[in-house]
């Protein structure tokens, strides 16, 4: 009779493996802490907007706020090159921005108007534009995983020495095509960072009761790719995350996952009245993390006054409020936009 063959014993991880190093909070500057928070502001201010927008009835379908996250995307996207790709879920308006789209181009997409990013025909959910590298907008939980593992890969086929910054929350972290796209990222290194946005409830489950291991910046261990928890609420902290990240991937060591630790204050989107937490824990995290006032406070202590903040506001706002005229103002498409863009007309 043969012999059984003899069964592996559990053994316990490899701690050799090569690592990225601990991030440092980033040293900036006075005119780039300036510049964060003009870019948090302005992420914070449009929000609030659209919000508005949405009760009134100007803006149609699903519409997901970024206010309280937007450390994140600053952070991260400050450290980007031209050349390289940002990807992200349906909760897109702020990182959109940051890509460089004007904010009259997005409200009006918001709108449904013909002047819009996507012409009026993406809505909240799925604005998209190759000129500034900004590949969507995407409605389907996790599937901008996938797509942006190809970006990643289309970078290292092209040679262009770009990375894909690709965005997902802790609800789409539990989806299947995240982890078939992470075994194929890290066998082919591919040039992707994978940011798991934490902001705490995936729709309305909080993640320590929706995920078994509510720690997903260990989600890519089995795949061998290192992962980073970071204070996504603290915009020095997202963007030394982003350099050591960076570092990692642009020296061809394959994919990182960043897990940001972040809050939405809003519900998962306008149609959502969050009674799944109270009103205390949100107004606790307004006072204690606010990443808009941290910062304000870290200008004030290098001396910029209230009134230079009181003009960045006025500036921010004036810009807000000239995108929402134009959205409210410009037309909407023409009937026959219906049969365009419906397949690739160019290959």
């Amino acid at each position: 009779m043969a012999k059984a063959p003899a069964l592996r014993k559990a053994e316990p991880p490899v701690p050799n493996r090569e690592r990225p190093d601990e991030p440092t909070p980033y040293s900036a500057s006075k005119d780039e802490l300036i510049e964060f928070y003009k870019q948090m502001l302005l992420i914070r201010r449009f929000e609030e907007k659209a919000g508005q927008l949405y009760g009134l009835g100007l803006i149609g379908g699903f519409c997901h706020l970024y206010i309280g996250q937007e450390a994140v995307a600053v952070g991260l996207q400050s450290a980007l090159t031209p050349v390289d790709s940002v990807i992200t879920g349906y909760r897109d308006h702020g990182h959109m921005l940051l890509c460089g789209i004007p904010p009259q181009d997005v409200m009006a997409e918001l709108t449904g108007r013909a002047a819009g990013i996507s012409k009026g025909k993406g809505g909240s959910m799925h604005m998209f534009s190759v000129e500034h590298k900004f590949y969507g907008g995407h409605g389907i939980v996790g599937a901008q995983v996938s797509l942006g593992t190809g970006l990643g890969f289309s970078h290292k086929y092209k040679g262009d020495g770009g990375v894909c910054l690709a965005y997902f929350g802790d609800g789409a972290a539990n989806q299947g095509q995240v982890y078939e796209s992470f075994n194929m990222a890290e066998l082919w290194k591919l040039p992707v960072i994978y940011v798991i946005e934490n902001n705490q409830y995936a729709m309305g489950t909080s993640v320590n009761r929706a995920s078994a291991e509510d720690q997903l910046y260990r989600r890519g261990e089995s795949f061998r790719i290192p992962g980073i928890q970071v204070d996504g609420m603290d915009v020095l902290a997202c963007r030394g995350a982003a350099e050591e990240a960076l570092a990692w991937v642009r020296a061809g060591k394959g994919p990182i996952i960043l897990e940001m630790k972040t809050y939405r204050y809003r519900g998962h989107s306008m149609s959502d009245p969050a009674k799944y937490r109270s009103r205390e824990e949100v107004q606790a995290v307004r006072d204690k993390s606010d990443p808009i006032e941290h910062v304000k406070k870290l200008l004030e202590e290098q001396g910029v006054t209230e009134s230079d903040l009181k003009g960045v506001e006025q500036e921010i706002r004036k810009i807000v409020n000239e995108a929402a005229d134009f959205a409210e103002q410009t037309p909407e498409p023409d009937a026959a936009e219906l049969y365009t863009d419906v397949l690739v007309e160019k290959y």
